[in-house]
């Protein structure tokens, strides 16, 4: 980091602590990415929210390789003063990005320009570096990461065991995200390359992946789970840094002539589709919480198989299980989870659609966040 570059300060709320995340999960989730990142370019304040925090307590059990201390609200900046943290300040300054999408987009980027062989890091924000930028106000997938997930989370673990039989509306809302097709921008290439795949008796390029993998020393973890599929074998090439070419095989001449309508749907791999993103990052915390949870509770996942595979998958993505073991997030190893019978699934992709005309402005934190593009 240059002297030039001016010192900013990140601002974290702290109520409490349970299990081995610090709350709100808006925090936990911070915290998660700056170990992923290995980002050390913020000076950290966790303001309590209530008059009893024990600073030792705090740093002693859930924050790692990272310094923190701690600050009341009235010792916060005065531009720092009338936002919903997190937020981001430069040091005596009087620009504030505030709110959860903001501060860990502004994390990325500052993480990249810092160290731009960092590029795995950049690759969070997606195609487009898109990622979660349209906030909840506009999107409803932000809102669903970013507010109502936590949200659920945060209900369903200070809820009364009586209160806690049910699965929470949003969960199941983002069960049912995770079972739509996936669209990307190169969606018809990389269907035609399923096709061939599939014709091909599913032969994938998955040995030369991990080939590469081993010769570059870049990963233990992919080694250790063989991939399936054409989308894993692209999506772990792309945290590899790697061209999509280089993990698949160019079509036929005969894949090539076949009508875009016939070619077979992507499986969804991670959050947002193939690739793993800030989508994930944002959720792990959250749905780390609630499935260890449920376990204590000794509640039965059947119905979301979705939401475990893609938690299992989470944790083979190089990078992941360090910044767990750095945040003391000790993740858990699922069962495979058969599929809910037919009509429990119908029951569930009802749900959702429910929640979002009733509960559209419950819940709401924060106001419209332009960008500075939009304001000049």
């Amino acid at each position: 980091m240059k002297d030039s570059v001016a010192e900013e300060h990140l601002y974290l709320s702290f109520s409490h602590q349970y299990g081995d995340s610090i709350f709100p999960l808006h925090t936990s989730i911070s915290l998660f990415l700056l170990s992923y990142c290995d980002c050390k370019l913020f000076k950290i304040f966790l303001v309590p929210t209530g008059e009893n925090a024990d600073e030792q307590f705090v740093t002693k059990n859930l924050l790692g390789d990272l310094e923190v201390h701690l600050i009341s609200r009235c010792q916060l900046p005065v531009v720092v003063q009338s936002c919903c943290l997190p937020a981001v300040v430069v040091k005596d300054g009087k620009f504030c990005r505030a709110g959860l999408s903001v501060v860990l987009r502004h994390i990325i980027q500052k993480t990249y320009e810092a160290d731009p062989a960092k590029k795995n890091v950049l690759e969070l924000l997606g195609f487009k570096k898109t990622c979660l930028k349209a906030c909840a106000e506009v999107s409803q997938w932000t809102r669903l990461c970013e507010i109502s997930i936590p949200l659920a989370v945060e209900g369903f673990l200070t809820a009364p065991p009586e209160h806690c039989q049910t699965i929470p509306p949003d969960i199941l809302q983002l069960e049912r995200k995770l079972g739509e097709p996936v669209r990307v921008h190169n969606d018809d290439k990389i269907r035609r390359q399923k096709l061939q795949q599939q014709k091909a008796g599913a032969k994938a390029a998955v040995p030369v992946l991990d080939k590469e993998a081993t010769e570059e020393g870049k990963t233990v973890e992919m080694q250790e789970h063989p991939l399936p599929s054409l989308e894993l074998s692209i999506a772990f090439s792309k945290l590899l840094v790697q061209e999509v070419s280089d993990a698949v095989n160019r079509e036929a001449p005969n894949i090539r002539r076949i009508k875009t309508s016939d070619l077979p749907l992507l499986e969804r791999v991670f959050a947002e589709g193939l690739y793993f993103t800030l989508a994930d990052i944002v959720l792990l915390p959250c749905i780390h919480q609630f499935l260890v949870s449920s376990r204590k509770q000794g509640k039965n996942l059947v119905n979301l198989p979705l939401i475990c595979s893609w938690y299992r998958r989470v944790q083979e993505v190089p990078g992941v299980k360090k910044a767990a073991g750095k945040c003391n997030m000790e993740l858990v190893q699922l069962p495979e989870v058969t599929s809910a019978p037919e009509e429990q699934l119908q029951d569930i992709s009802s749900i959702p659609d429910e929640l979002e005309k009733e509960n559209e402005d419950n819940h709401f934190i924060g106001g419209p966040r332009p960008t500075m593009t939009k304001l000049m």
